[in-house]
């Protein structure tokens, strides 16, 4: 690299951090696991088609790939999925249960037998989308495996039902449906798998139901469990319509223990399974913080804390889960463990007095993490970050809070352009992208991210904008949203845009905005509400919500919108007032849209109304509209991801006046 530093135009800087390289590294390990006391986790494989493989470490410290190509361990339970994997020790070793994502049949296979090969405990329904299965517990001395069904009734998007079911191990279900034991019925829309006491005899779990999403209201249930594994009738302790209760499971000692955000913050509570603390009294709050112990239930089986059998807990907290802890439930202390790592994933699973867990940092990716609980040590165990390229290279993240509309505080990391070689002319300020997370309830963590390195070190801001909205910050933050989507996540997006460029950090001249799903409707909505942006970037979105919704999306969100923008049957012109495709003739700014068009959440009939639109009213924006086959919401194929990574910055390269080297040029049409 030598010690010069030379002086190049902001964008032309040359990188080593190119499009294949941010492909290779995208995604990463998740849903960790004991199977014995050895940790297991899913791990992503871009180069093989995107699927999720499961992996093990063993005892001699390696890590081994439990099922080959082209076994795909992932659910599409409410499309989001979840919890696919868990396993147990039998009389031959460890025995592990997955769902397969081709197919979404449950499995059940022995490593110690790899020929015998993966057997299917689930039939096949040619009805709609078929059957589903999500986070799968093991209860051999029922010879059985509990875990929430998704079964579809119907060709219809919402012609579903989810409820707790049972399914042999034997393998007798593999044909025939009626072998599977219907543990609840489906009088709630929407379950999370069922937790048991540590006696065996009681049962909890979450329900909710439309137009509720999970992080708006849940009901914790209850219900006895008989000698034969047959559920009671579950009686509500907690939640509601206006409480979230995220995660439940039992103490060692019995206690029923939930993170619920009743005060306005995800805080734990521990009760007798009754609703009170066993004294006739309210729960009992564990730690009162203005923190988060919990998160948004965007899929089945998360878990923010883990019960450990000294009666310590194992959490996941901050603002936003950003630090990894042991909670004592008597003291109310927690006591984080040390090390480089600023955001968990809210997988936990334990053993003993070890943790296991999901993190990383701004300065490396996501990682396997072990925790001893006695000693305070973590360490890495699994799917260790090792530097592609020189650290040198990597963004140097700045956490700011910036004013709002009204003086209301907004989120966001600054990502300025950074290389170890280059700098730009001092009287030329850099162009920025602000990007706009998905969700919208979600929230940007602060982790190394080599699609913000690949622009950041070639000359080219990023700024992540946690708007009003995000998780992380709350409930009244998060509820700065209700009613307002197009209206806040766009202001506030602007908002910290216009302040990088007011105090000369940014390009005024130069601001690009971006996003995928729900940030793709905030880009588009962006484009078409201010003139703040040259350009935007949108990715697999919303733009039409007169169609998006009951018809046109997954079960799981298709009442979204009743909150994000108001009752359909009493505000309905809103809907058409906020939608891009209605407005598409106030769009002037070139822009790229991606789209899979595979994808059941947001279909490709978004993008193609919109298009039309733009093209019915006679309006002259360049623009490309590229679509990937065999691709879904959100991309996991590493040719996708390079095809997508590069037009976007070609897109930026066109528009800001750039010269990236070596990047193929994007086609804009009008």
């Amino acid at each position: 690299m030598g010690d010069t530093v030379q002086t190049l135009a902001y964008g032309s800087w040359p990188s080593p951090i190119d499009a294949a390289l941010a492909a290779a590294h995208d995604g990463h390990p998740d849903f960790v696991g004991f199977v014995g006391d050895e940790a297991w986790w899913t791990e992503p494989r871009p180069a093989e088609g995107g699927r999720r493989t499961l992996v093990r470490r063993l005892a001699d410290g390696t890590e081994e790939s439990v099922l080959p190509a082209p076994w795909n361990v992932r659910s599409r339970v409410m499309e989001y999925g979840g919890q696919p994997w868990t396993g147990t020790v039998g009389e031959d070793g460890p025995l592990v249960v997955f769902v397969n994502f081709p197919d979404q049949r449950l499995y059940v296979y022995e490593p110690a037998d790899p020929a015998s090969g993966p057997r299917p405990l689930t039939p096949v329904s040619s009805t709609g989308g078929g059957l589903r299965w999500v986070d799968p517990q093991v209860r051999p001395e029922l010879g059985e495996v509990w875990c929430v069904l998704e079964e579809f009734t119907g060709d219809g998007p919402s012609d579903v039902r989810r409820l707790v079911a049972a399914v042999p191990l034997d393998g007798s279900a593999a044909e025939d449906r009626t072998a599977v034991r219907e543990l609840t019925d489906d009088r709630h829309r929407f379950v999370t798998g069922p937790r048991l006491s540590p006696d065996g005899r009681r049962a909890a779990w979450l329900a909710w139901d439309h137009p509720r999403m999970p992080w708006d209201g849940t009901e914790l249930l209850v219900a006895e469990v008989g000698p034969d594994g047959s559920l009671g009738e579950p009686r509500t302790v907690a939640g509601g319509p206006d409480e979230a209760i995220a995660q439940a499971d039992w103490g060692r000692d019995g206690s029923l223990l939930y993170s619920s955000d009743r005060t306005g913050w995800w805080n734990l509570y521990r009760d007798s399974g009754d609703g009170t603390d066993g004294d006739g009294e309210p729960p009992f709050p564990l730690c009162t913080r203005e923190q988060e112990f919990g998160g948004p239930l965007w899929t089945v089986g998360r878990r923010w804390f883990a019960p450990l059998d000294s009666g310590l807990i194992a959490v996941v907290h901050g603002r936003g889960a950003t630090a990894l802890g042991i909670l004592d439930p008597e003291s109310g202390e927690v006591v984080d463990a040390a090390g480089p790592w600023s955001e968990y994933e809210p997988t936990l699973a334990v053993d003993g007095s070890r943790v296991v867990t999901v993190a990383a940092s701004p300065r490396s990716a996501y990682e396997v993490v072990e925790l001893d609980a006695r000693t305070g040590r973590a360490r890495v165990v699994g799917a260790r970050h090792n530097d592609p390229v020189d650290p040198a290279y990597y963004p140097e993240p700045q956490i700011r809070t910036f004013a709002g509309p009204a003086g209301r505080e907004i989120h966001a990391h600054i990502y300025p352009p950074h290389h170890p070689g280059h700098v730009a002319p001092g009287d030329v300020l850099p162009p920025y992208v602000v990007w706009a997370h998905g969700g919208p309830t979600g929230r940007s963590p602060l982790v190394l991210d080599l699609q913000i390195a690949y622009f950041t070190s070639r000359g080219i801001g990023v700024a992540e904008v946690n708007y009003g909205g995000s998780t992380g910050y709350g409930r009244e933050y998060r509820n700065r949203l209700r009613e307002q989507w197009g209206v806040v996540d766009v202001e506030d997006c602007a908002a910290v845009a216009l302040a990088l460029a007011e105090e000369g950090t940014a390009d005024r001249d130069r601001l690009a905005v971006r996003g995928g799903s729900a940030g793709g409707w905030t880009a588009a909505a962006s484009l078409v509400a201010t003139d703040v942006y040259a350009c935007g970037t949108i990715l697999y979105p919303v733009l039409d919500l007169v169609g998006w919704g009951v018809d046109e999306t997954h079960d799981f969100e298709s009442q979204y919108l009743e909150s994000l923008i108001g009752p359909r049957a009493e505000v309905p012109a809103r809907y058409a007032e906020r939608s891009p495709t209605e407005h598409a003739d106030k769009v002037t700014a070139p822009f790229l849209l991606l789209q899979g068009l595979d994808d059941v959440i947001c279909p490709p009939a978004q993008c193609e109304r919109f298009l039309a639109r733009l093209e019915e009213r006679a309006r002259s924006v360049p623009h490309a509209y590229i679509t990937f086959e065999g691709e879904g919401h959100g991309f996991r194929r590493t040719d996708t991801m390079v095809r997508a990574l590069e037009a976007e910055l070609s897109l930026y390269a066109q528009v800001f006046g750039l010269k990236p080297p070596g990047v193929p040029a994007l086609e804009l049409v009008k």
